[in-house]
C-alpha cells in the first residue's frame, strides 16, 4: 500500500499548487477592479508601461533631440545644448550627461532609468493600479510554473508507484488511473489559466495595458505629439528617422567597448 502514500503526495503537491495560483488570479482581480479609469496616460507614464524605466530614458532624450535642447549624434554620443531641464527625468537626464556637456548614450540612458524622478513615477503607476507591483510581477507567471512543476512531480510520482518492486494490490492500470485524477486536475487548472487569467506584461497591469491599448490607436499620425507617442508605445527603433535610429544603434557598441 505504498502507493497509497505517494497517491497522498500527489495530490498534496497539485492541490498546493493549484490554490496559490487561485488565490494569485482572484488577488490580481480585485486589485484591476475599477482601476485607470479617468485616467489619461501622460508620455513619460505609457513610456513606463510599455518598456519600462529604460523606455522613459529613452523617451526623455528623444523628446529634448527633438527640440533642439539635446544633440544625438550619429556616432551614438549626447550633447547637452539647453541645460536647463523642464521637469525632474529632463534634470536627472543633463545631470547623468555630466558637467563637461556631452557623454555616449549607453550610460546616460542607465543613469537615467535608474535616477529616483523615474523611480517615483514608477510608484505612482503602481498605486494607481496601472503598473505591476515589483513583489507581484511574477506572481501568476509564477503560480502558473508551480502547477507545471506539480504536474510533472504527480508523473514522476505515479511512475515510481507503478514501478515499484513487488507491484499494488490493485492492478496496474487502476493505479495509473487513480494517479491519473491529480494530474488531470493540475492540467485543467492550466487550460483555466491559459483562458481566463489576466494577461500581465513585465511592467502594465491588464488595466495599464488597456489603457496603452487605446493609446496606440492614435500613434499613426504626423505631429510631435503623436511621434512621441510612437517612441513611449514602442520604442526608439519603431521611428522611422536614420539619425536617430543610428544614434541609438551606436549606443551598444559604445558602451560594450
Amino acid at each position: 500500500m505504498f502507493w497509497v502514500l505517494l497517491l497522498l503526495l500527489a495530490w498534496a503537491v497539485a492541490g498546493l499548487a493549484c490554490t496559490r495560483l487561485c488565490l494569485a488570479a482572484v488577488h490580481a482581480a480585485a486589485v484591476d477592479v475599477d482601476a485607470g479609469r479617468e485616467h489619461d496616460l501622460t508620455l513619460y507614464e505609457a513610456a513606463f508601461l510599455s518598456g519600462g524605466p529604460r523606455r522613459v530614458a529613452d523617451l526623455t532624450l528623444v523628446s529634448m533631440a527633438r527640440q533642439r535642447r539635446l544633440l544625438l549624434a550619429r556616432t551614438g554620443w549626447a550633447t547637452v545644448v539647453d541645460p536647463r531641464g523642464r521637469d525632474d527625468i529632463e534634470r536627472s537626464v543633463i545631470g547623468a550627461i555630466g558637467p563637461d556637456g556631452q557623454s555616449p548614450i549607453a550610460p546616460v540612458r542607465d543613469a537615467a532609468a535608474g535616477a529616483e524622478a523615474v523611480g517615483t513615477l514608477a510608484e505612482r503607476l503602481v498605486r494607481a493600479g496601472l503598473a505591476v507591483p515589483d513583489g507581484a510581477r511574477t506572481g501568476i507567471a509564477a503560480g502558473v510554473q508551480r502547477v507545471r512543476l506539480a504536474a510533472v512531480a504527480v508523473l514522476a510520482l505515479g511512475a515510481i508507484a507503478l514501478l515499484m518492486p513487488g507491484g499494488a494490490e490493485l492492478p496496474r492500470h487502476l493505479v495509473a488511473l487513480w494517479f491519473g485524477l491529480p494530474l488531470a486536475l493540475t492540467l485543467s487548472c492550466l487550460a483555466i489559466a491559459r483562458v481566463e487569467v489576466h494577461p500581465y506584461s513585465r511592467w502594465a497591469s491588464p488595466a495599464g495595458q488597456r489603457l496603452l491599448g487605446a493609446l496606440s490607436r492614435h500613434t499613426g499620425g504626423g505631429d510631435d505629439r503623436t511621434y512621441l507617442t510612437t517612441v513611449a508605445v514602442r520604442g526608439v527603433h519603431a521611428v522611422g528617422e536614420p539619425d536617430l535610429r543610428a544614434a541609438f544603434e551606436q549606443r551598444a557598441s559604445l558602451w560594450r567597448d
